[in-house]
């Protein structure tokens, strides 16, 4: 088993010792190369994921609505996404006339290279990572929050209006649920005392997601909402501004946005699987298929609530986030870091008792605050209905 999970750890170490010592390459350069490589296969990466996910996603969503999905193109329809994909790169690359068109032109690779930089930080297995960060965790927040940069440059350069109103409500999503997001990506911290990523999968003893469920509950939902999955995708309300920020672009130019989507998927569910899942570890199997079978895992869970919610309004969504994740993430932060400082000399099974209890004390009273405004609600519009009769 160990050789499988070192297999492409010494298929590395022999491309290194072949340029090295049998081209006799020097440091420099091995270096170099090894690291555009690296990065090509990241990227190469990126799109294997988009074709696999666009088909899992299709077949999961068929069998939720009682449909069979894709059946034509190979074996169990495996090469539909392959057709979508030549499909939408022959269809016209249409410019509007009065949009910038640098900017117009320039904003979907401003999509695609933030999403494909987080890979390079994820750590797939035990030394598969392409760069071990000490600051992982700042690196990814850093990176992920390009993303606004990229939508309002899309939304503003196809001089629409439906474009740039969609450009605004996807900006406001992304700056309201990057907070809670952020405070729980803090929490871990906290307890690991690193922002490695690869230090914080080492550490997890005990997956991160039972000692804190509720810092888990707020970055998962938090991730639906910046990747714009059901039901946070009101970027994508036809019924109110057409296509969002994306309306006028069509062929290349719209598959990018395509590919920045499902590229940012797996990366976010491979950032809860490095967080709060234990990453690679765990036992039998090599860590690296631990590491997918998990991610993936998280991304059926997407594909299920896409499926099975209806999207929100835009006012709920602002208000969820605002009044009830923030809040709720400062509470939680504020325990973990109680607890860490109050049993930091105790030993590690008392710590995560401590913990847990202290998650499960904060999910009790978050469910008695909620019913209580929820009555409290209830009972101003009674009585507000009462009093104009």
């Amino acid at each position: 088993m160990n050789i499988l999970d070192d297999l492409f750890i010494n298929i590395g170490q022999w491309w290194t010792n072949l340029l090295s010592e049998t081209l006799s390459l020097q440091d420099g350069v091995v270096t170099v190369i090894n690291g555009l490589i690296g990065g090509l296969i990241l990227a190469l990466l990126g799109v294997v994921m988009v074709l696999a996910l666009t088909y899992m996603e299709r077949k999961v969503f068929s069998r939720l609505q009682d449909r069979i999905g894709p059946n034509r193109w190979g074996p169990l329809g495996i090469f539909q996404a392959v057709c979508d994909a030549i499909k939408m790169l022959t269809k016209e690359d249409i410019v509007p006339d009065k949009a910038d068109k640098l900017l117009f032109n320039l904003a979907p690779i401003l999509m695609v290279i933030p999403a494909v930089l987080l890979y390079a930080a994820l750590p797939f297995g035990r030394g598969m990572v392409g760069s071990n960060l000490s600051v992982g965790v700042l690196y990814v927040v850093g990176i992920g929050s390009l993303t606004g940069i990229a939508v309002m440059t899309a939304g503003w350069s196809s001089n629409n209006k439906y474009g740039l109103l969609g450009a605004f409500r996807v900006v406001a999503q992304l700056v309201s649920y990057e907070i809670p997001m952020v405070l729980s990506m803090a929490s871990v911290v906290l307890l690991t005392g690193s922002m490695s990523l690869v230090d914080i999968v080492e550490k997890q003893t005990i997956p991160n997601f039972v000692l804190m469920p509720v810092a888990f509950f707020i970055y998962t939902t938090a991730a639906m909402a910046e990747l714009g999955r059901s039901p946070f995708d009101l970027l994508e309300a036809d019924s109110e501004i057409v296509a969002g920020y994306f309306i006028e672009y069509s062929g290349m130019k719209f598959a990018l946005f395509f590919l920045a989507e499902y590229i940012n998927l797996f990366a976010v569910a491979g950032l809860i699987t490095t967080m709060f899942l234990g990453g690679w570890q765990w036992p039998i199997l090599p860590g690296w298929l631990w590491f997918f079978i998990k991610t993936f895992v998280v991304i059926f869970f997407f594909i299920w609530m896409r499926g099975s919610w209806p999207r929100f309004r835009i006012d709920h969504m602002l208000n969820f986030a605002w009044k009830f994740l923030v809040p709720l993430a400062l509470a939680n932060i504020m325990v973990v870091a109680l607890v860490d400082k109050l049993l930091q000399d105790t030993g590690e099974a008392v710590r995560a008792a401590a913990l847990l209890s202290s998650n499960i004390l904060l999910i009790i009273i978050t469910l008695a605050v909620v019913a209580w405004a929820g009555r409290r609600s209830r009972n101003v519009k009674l009585e507000a209905i009462v009093g104009a009769r």
